[in-house]
């Protein structure tokens, strides 16, 4: 081991040895060619302009929130912070969001995130939007919900695998009948009160636990990525017709509506594009036969959003629309009944269906150019009957590079996409990203929901930044918070993990994906060139996008000058309270 020295000692050595300084002129001017080389290549990001008109107010409160991070990787990310919260492994900033979830909402940084104006979520599966908490009360609240099974849940096995739902019944199994033993009968319907109480050893509290088990992805199935994407997409996909069936009945999702939307403007999120794959079926009041279609389920979730719209508590909220989806794994007759449907509800809800999507692991096949005679046919069908159903697809979610799932991505640019979910390979295809950047596509970037599904090990390595870097505009979006583990509708622990995790976003690059959100808002029926007109125009334009935007920019002003009137000079930002 080499003997410690002093600066004194070091500095006479490199003079010695004849080492230059840092203030010689040749390394001066070296160090101001490559500030100007770093210079430049941030003048292409996609939030240059955001940060170049950025107020006296925001550019104060972005130099705060700046300090506040540097400070808390410091102290909140590391180890020796608060020997009660230390975990098998290194504390670092941006780490695995499954691990870094409990402490991060210990930082000053999520306080201020959860105050941030977010702007508008363009990317979520309704299904997977609920308190799970919640609507499991309400489930026990509700009379005649029951749970029914395709099998017996006797053995811890069993449990594990074996597909059950809710639903609603007059009419129940005979009393003494279970579902947790041996002799059930398959489909035999349970109510939900006595299923839960009589769970085998732990009660009520078992049951609980059981249901949200299956309907999450657990911290440890998240991390294991050697059991590569297929695996944890198998669980994956299997929760949506659990957390569909809490939903689909009417008296309950009267009342999920209303929650999820007083939860979006508690988080910042004035408006909403969801989608639904409409694979489950809905059930109105007391029926004890589902719906012929979605019809009721439709009217029903417009009437609970322009309630709360109406009331003291939504008078913040612009409103939400939906992207009408149908499984891509499905066959040509299900897509084709898919779209019929579409088609029918769009008729007769004009201003609630904004477009039109296919979902499902894109790995498993069915790939856009295999369905382009379908989506062909759609548009002109749409054009026959006078509809405007563009398209938003979901592309290149995806690690392969050049094969069909990844060449999505030319089909959905091709196909005249608004927008693309996750666009996770897009980074790899320098045509579409010019592409993408002419037309005028944004990309729906989720990145818990990467981490999560195991495209990515963490934030670290996501490949947003790369986009970014090169000009794409992205919004962010949570995709499934109930499944994922966010817990919360909103968007903060997204926001939160970008901020983290990527040293050359800061608050004015979050402030510029939400402002991305806003302009890129399907607010209303627009033709494509009207739809290139207001994202160009932006806030010069005269129609509700200029208008949300012009309403937003305020929010963010008022934020930023509660950030500076909060944590600004002579605050102490230790991270303790």
């Amino acid at each position: 081991m080499a003997p410690s020295t002093s600066a004194s000692d070091d500095a006479a050595w490199e003079k010695e040895e004849g080492i230059p300084s840092l203030t010689d002129p040749f390394i001066q001017k070296y160090l101001e060619g490559r500030d100007a080389l770093v210079a430049q290549e941030k003048k292409q990001r996609s939030d240059r302009v955001f940060r170049e008109n950025l107020s006296p107010m925001s550019t104060e409160a972005c130099a705060i929130v700046d300090q506040i991070r540097f400070e808390e990787q410091q102290t909140l990310w590391t180890r020796e912070y608060e020997d009660s919260l230390s975990q098998d492994g290194d504390v670092f900033p941006g780490m695995m969001f499954s691990l870094a979830k409990n402490r991060m909402e210990r930082s000053k940084l999520w306080k201020i995130i959860r105050k941030m104006p977010k702007g508008t979520l363009l990317h979520c599966h309704l299904e997977a939007m609920m308190d799970l908490d919640w609507v499991l009360e309400e489930a026990f609240a509700t009379e005649g919900v029951c749970i029914t099974s395709s099998g017996h849940l006797s053995t811890e096995a069993a449990r594990l695998k074996t597909p059950f739902s809710f639903t609603y019944a007059k009419t129940t199994t005979a009393e003494g009948a279970s579902i947790w033993i041996d002799s059930y009968t398959t489909g035999a319907v349970i109510p939900i009160a006595a299923a839960a109480d009589s769970f085998p050893g732990t009660g009520r509290k078992g049951f609980l636990d059981f249901v949200k088990s299956r309907c999450t992805i657990t911290a440890q199935e998240s991390l294991k990525h050697h059991e590569g994407a297929n695996e944890i997409w198998r669980k994956f996909l299997s929760c949506f017709p659990i957390l569909g069936s809490l939903i689909y009945y009417e008296p309950i999702f009267r009342k999920f509506i209303r929650k999820m939307c007083k939860q979006l403007v508690d988080d910042g999120v004035y408006y909403v594009d969801m989608r639904s794959a409409f694979y489950t079926p809905y059930r109105s009041l007391e029926s004890e036969e589902w719906d012929p279609d979605y019809f009721n389920y439709l009217d029903h979730m417009d009437d609970e959003i322009e309630k709360f719209k109406a009331s003291e508590e939504g008078k913040d909220f612009w409103g939400a629309r939906m992207i009408w989806t149908t499984v891509r794994q499905f066959d040509n007759r299900g897509i084709v009944e898919g779209m019929k449907q579409c088609l029918e509800m769009k008729a007769t809800f004009p201003h609630l269906i904004c477009g039109y999507d296919l979902v499902g692991q894109e790995d498993l096949g069915r790939s856009l150019s295999s369905l382009s005679p379908l989506l062909f046919w759609f548009q002109k069908r749409c054009a026959e009957e006078g509809l405007s159903i563009p398209f938003f697809f979901h592309a290149g979610e995806t690690l392969g590079d050049g094969d069909s799932v990844d060449e999505n991505l030319f089909d959905a640019v091709a196909l005249g996409t608004r927008r693309i979910g996750h666009g996770f390979s897009l980074y790899k295809h320098p045509l579409l990203i010019d592409m993408v950047k002419e037309k005028k596509i944004l990309v729906e970037s989720c990145p818990v929901s990467n981490e999560v599904l195991r495209l990515t090990a963490s934030i670290m390595s996501h490949p947003l930044p790369a986009l970014l870097a090169r000009g794409v505009p992205v919004a962010l979006c949570n995709d499934d918070p109930t499944i994922l583990g966010q817990g919360a509708m909103g968007m903060s622990h997204d926001f939160w993990q970008a901020l983290q995790g990527w040293e050359n976003l800061g608050l004015a690059g979050l402030g510029s994906l939400a402002e991305n959100s806003v302009r890129w808002a399907s607010y209303e029926d627009l033709s494509n060139k009207e739809w290139q007109a207001e994202i160009k125009d932006g806030m010069l334009g005269k129609g509700e996008r200029a208008k949300r935007l012009k309403e937003w920019t305020r929010k963010w002003e008022r934020f930023c000058a509660w950030v500076v009137e909060e944590y600004g000079p002579d605050v102490d930002l230790d991270p303790e309270e």
